[in-house]
């Protein structure tokens, strides 16, 4: 069983030839697959030559039967592990149902010398069978935390996030919940607006945090709702270094601030403060990576008023100053 005490650093703008490996198995889960496929597998020139290189590495020998009635063929075997520098799990064909020995026997391996291990929903049982997960936290689809908590006690088992994050072994909830986490690798690899860039080929939301609930109470918007959210969504992030209010806000898209605060969580899954903190640390993340600007400056131009508050706000979320933040970012771009 792998070391889980080993502390690893996630990369950040990967050398060329950073090659992601997608397993497909017999019974495979056609929706997870394609998020993989749709992150790391697409060409992107504008990226240049460091951009993922993808494979497909067979679980089962022969076709393998998908979900929705399509036949699937790799390009290799679990050979293909052993040059992985990230290895994505998506599902499992149940979450009762065995994971190979020589599966494990590669997750393992390819844990052992530093290879990134993430998973898509019940993904996280194969994870698990591994042993990769024995005193880490973990999540996974709201159906299947009772079950995984049972059957693998040693797990810290977290029942309410989208994805989580222990280093290079990192697990997502529900399928949607797949694309938040391959998301937060392609930022945490090459930068927001690298991320950004492949949220919008996504048409969506660039950023949503991990610790956000998984069942959303998401209704249809009604037509003028949602044109007005839209907007505000616009207008604030244009406003950034502006103060908001409920009251302001509700007033502006024209609903009663109970409504309005009713109606922002149904479409966001967070509250107005939490979103706008959120916005104001991408855009001091940006203005980091991209300008030279002093930290006081950077904190105005983001919303925080002044270089303390940012201090405050960028440590709590990241564990770092805004000024080692910039560092980092530097020494990962040489």
């Amino acid at each position: 069983m792998p070391d889980n005490t080993r502390i690893m650093t996630t990369l950040r703008h990967p050398p060329a030839a950073h090659r992601v490996v997608a397993l497909a198995y017999d019974g495979l889960c056609t929706f997870e697959f394609g998020v993989a496929v749709e992150i790391f597998g697409l060409p992107r020139p504008e990226m240049g030559d460091n951009w993922y290189h993808f494979a497909v590495a067979a679980v089962d020998a022969g076709e393998l039967r998908a979900t929705g009635g399509i036949r699937v063929t790799a390009e290799g075997g679990l050979e293909l592990l052993a040059d992985a520098q990230t290895i994505v799990v998506p599902g499992w064909r149940g979450a009762e149902s065995p994971v190979p020995a020589d599966l494990c026997t590669a997750l393992q391996q390819a844990w052992q010398r530093g290879c990134r291990i993430i998973s898509i929903c019940s993904g996280v049982f194969v994870l698990a069978a591994a042993g990769l997960l024995n005193g880490r936290k973990a999540t996974t689809h709201w159906r299947y935390t009772d079950g995984l908590r049972e059957r693998y006690p040693a797990i810290v088992v977290l029942e309410d996030a989208l994805y989580y994050d222990e280093g290079n072994v990192m697990t997502s909830a529900g399928s949607a919940a797949g694309i938040d986490l391959c998301l937060h690798v392609v930022r945490e690899d090459f930068g927001l607006d690298a991320a950004n860039m492949v949220a919008r080929r996504l048409v969506v939301q660039p950023h949503r945090d991990g610790s956000q609930t998984q069942q959303l109470i998401r209704p249809v918007a009604r037509t003028r709702e949602s044109r007005q959210l839209g907007q505000l969504f616009d207008f604030l992030h244009q406003q950034l270094a502006e103060s908001h209010t409920v009251a302001s806000l509700a007033q502006r898209v024209g609903m009663s601030p109970r409504t309005f605060l009713r109606r922002f969580q149904e479409t966001t899954g967070t509250t107005p403060a939490r979103w706008i903190l959120q916005a104001r640390l991408q855009r001091a993340q940006t203005l980091l990576e991209q300008t030279r600007m002093g930290i006081d400056l950077v904190a105005g131009q983001a919303g925080f008023g002044n270089a303390a508050s940012l201090r405050h706000h960028f440590h709590q979320q990241y564990g770092m100053s805004p000024a080692m933040y910039r560092k980092k970012f530097a020494e990962a771009a040489k």
